[in-house]
């Protein structure tokens, strides 16, 4: 095969019949040439003079335009945020991602996963992520108008005795919804998520302590001087800090990869602040310890061992919620759904099957 594709034919005669074509094409006028473009495009039936085929009459009535399953939902009255519905089940789920300031794309392994159980999920951008609009208006990142967001868009997608599903930041979010709305749940799932930024804050100390001598002086060289968006130090926070307790996979899935690409900085900053290890944003003082006896519904709370959450502050959530199961994945890390996908599925599976035939989990005895 000729490297070039467009070279002359090789073959004996090959460039004197190549000056007839040209010689021949030169001949044709305009008025011919639009004939035949015309020809061309109305196809071959009506380029012979046969009749157009008739119209396929107007189905009766008004069809609904097939969109996926995504919708996009009005919020405070001015903006939209996306929604998708995946799968067709008795078992409905909203997705509340992490972040803050991220998006759904991470949570895509789901999609193999829920729908064979049964379960009809719903991804949810929240507003300033992914493919939601994104207002830039810093006084809209407080966790009361992300939860009212929240309220907003289960009553717009006609949810009822549902179970709402948390990570990270999500988790926070779903605990505040369920503090105020729970009469609205079937059940709840908190993952990777402990009950207090505190908490969090002494834990994550912890982590960057046992990390290399040589990581942690970068890690200290920029923070002295506020600059978080140096290459060094950044590379610490990914290739060191993430790679052992955000995701441990090896390369990361694209999901993953995508959705730290569409973080939303101004969201994350704003709530959180420049990293998992500098939380100085408005949910700093968050504590919801003394509120989780509050949360009547059954209840499933999701470590892991590696995660950026205790698993003994996950196992605390887990009795001080009345009716609750803990799950820590032992292989797993924050996004224990890629790195331990079999003990993370099948948890969050048999969790979902128990409730919906009563055997979910009991109350605790005092």
């Amino acid at each position: 095969m000729s490297k070039n594709r467009g070279d002359a034919s090789p073959g004996p005669g090959g460039a004197k019949n190549r000056g007839r074509m040209i010689r021949a094409m030169t001949t044709i006028d305009r008025r011919s040439l639009l004939t035949l473009s015309a020809a061309a495009l109305l196809g071959p039936g009506l380029a012979r003079g046969f009749p157009a085929p008739e119209k396929a009459p107007a189905a009766p009535g008004k069809t609904e335009v097939k969109t996926a399953g995504i919708r996009l939902i009005p919020v405070d009255g001015k903006y939209k945020v996306w929604t998708k519905k995946v799968g067709s089940g008795p078992i409905k789920l909203l997705t509340l991602h992490g972040g803050p300031g991220f998006g759904h794309e991470y949570f895509e392994c789901f999609e193999d996963f829920l729908p064979q159980a049964g379960v009809e999920f719903y991804y949810y951008d929240q507003l300033g992520s992914s493919y939601s609009d994104q207002p830039n208006d810093p006084s809209l990142w407080t966790i009361d108008r992300f939860r009212e967001e929240v309220e907003q868009v289960r009553a717009a997608l006609g949810l009822e005795n549902f179970y709402l599903y948390g990570q990270s930041w999500g988790s926070m979010l779903a605990i505040e919804y369920a503090l105020k709305y729970q009469r609205h749940l079937k059940g709840l799932v908190l993952s990777s998520m402990t009950a207090s930024i505190p908490s969090y804050m002494a834990y994550t100390a912890r982590l960057r302590a046992a990390l290399p001598k040589d990581a942690v002086a970068t890690l200290e060289k920029y923070e002295a001087t506020n600059s978080y968006d140096a290459p060094e130090y950044q590379q610490v926070i990914m290739d060191v800090l993430y790679k052992r307790h955000v995701c441990r996979l090896d390369p990361w899935p694209d999901p993953v990869e995508r959705a730290f690409k569409h973080v939303n900085n101004q969201v994350y900053n704003t709530m959180q602040g420049n990293n998992e290890f500098v939380v100085t944003g408005t949910f700093k003082d968050w504590d919801r310890w003394a509120d989780l006896p509050k949360i009547t519904v059954p209840t499933l709370v999701i470590g892991a061992k590696y995660d950026e959450m205790d698993p003994e502050d996950i196992r605390r959530e887990g009795r001080l919620i009345p009716r609750s199961r803990t799950l820590i994945c032992e292989n797993g890390s924050h996004l224990a759904m890629w790195d331990d996908q079999e003990a993370y599925f099948k948890g969050l599976i048999g969790f979902l099957h128990d409730v919906e035939s009563g055997r979910g989990p009991a109350p605790k005895s005092a």
